[in-house]
């Protein structure tokens, strides 16, 4: 087995008195996709966040490859977000204004490129997905599926590290939703990436490497096929965030002792610009 590229270690994270995660272990390797399941408020969006770099954990730590990320500056942390992580929600969160091309060319721009720079390997991205001739339609003029595309065109287009995907076809309809699982699971798997994806669909938690499951306050895992329980499987503390579909993303201002919940945007933030921030 290749040794882990993402883990986490004894992480925990409070909201007010409520133990969100407790002391949870968790590992993730290259060309591995693993499903994150559970019941709402079992604290599946908060492991994602703290993976992620968007959330600090209270006590713990996640690791890229050797480097501790949870102890970053949030400067470095948001460079990490746009180079080396990718992000895939339940609704895509497009921006309606722009066209295909520039949503996915979005991350390289606020990285740096030059809106020319950017746009090539976006086109390219695009055509690759079976986007060709798209590339000008805003949201707005695109199916579910082809907007779902066009957002996992954004995700991919840095080459990332790992990608995580949160509901990522809870807003498809069942044959759209296999497809576009597909072509995240076979381009993550020819990347050599690893994919951490929240899932409450079963059918989509079956076709990942592992399957891990929040529930009564323990993570558990299901084995590797043909193989024993990983060390990663770990344990962690149910919580409160609400993990419901198409939630379990922070407000910008929650409730005084409450956890986390749907905000305006993906992780609470206003615009998904704000991811790479």
């Amino acid at each position: 087995m290749r040794p882990p590229m993402l883990t986490a270690r004894s992480l925990t994270k409070h909201f007010g008195a409520a133990p969100a995660l407790d002391g949870v272990d968790f590992g993730v390797g290259p060309g591995e996709s693993v499903a994150v399941t559970g019941p709402s408020g079992s604290g599946k969006s908060t492991l994602l966040h703290c993976l992620a770099g968007i959330m600090r954990p209270d006590a713990g730590e996640v690791r890229l490859f050797d480097e501790r990320i949870d102890t970053l500056s949030e400067r470095r942390r948001s460079h990490l977000r746009r180079t080396r992580f990718a992000f895939l929600f339940q609704f895509g969160q497009l921006l309606p204004e722009l066209p295909a091309e520039e949503n996915v060319a979005l991350p390289l721009m606020l990285g740096g490129k030059a809106r020319r720079a950017a746009l090539e390997p976006a086109r390219a991205e695009l055509r690759r997905l079976g986007l060709e001739g798209k590339e000008d339609r805003r949201p707005g003029e695109l199916s579910g599926g082809e907007a779902q595309r066009v957002a996992l065109a954004r995700a991919l287009v840095v080459r990332p590290a790992v990608v995580f995907a949160d509901e990522p076809t809870g807003a498809l309809d069942q044959a759209t939703g296999d497809q576009v699982m597909g072509v995240l699971l076979d381009t993550v798997a020819g990347l050599d990436a690893a994919l951490v994806v929240v899932t409450h669909d079963p059918r989509i938690a079956a076709r990942c490497t592992r399957t891990i499951e929040i529930r009564d306050g323990r993570l558990s895992g299901t084995p590797r096929p043909g193989g024993e329980r990983t060390e990663s499987d770990g344990f962690a503390e149910a919580g409160r965030p609400a993990d419901a579909p198409g939630a379990g993303l922070p407000k910008r201002q929650p409730a005084p002792g409450a956890a986390p919940h749907s905000g305006a945007g993906p992780y609470g933030h206003e615009s998904v610009a704000e991811v790479w921030r």
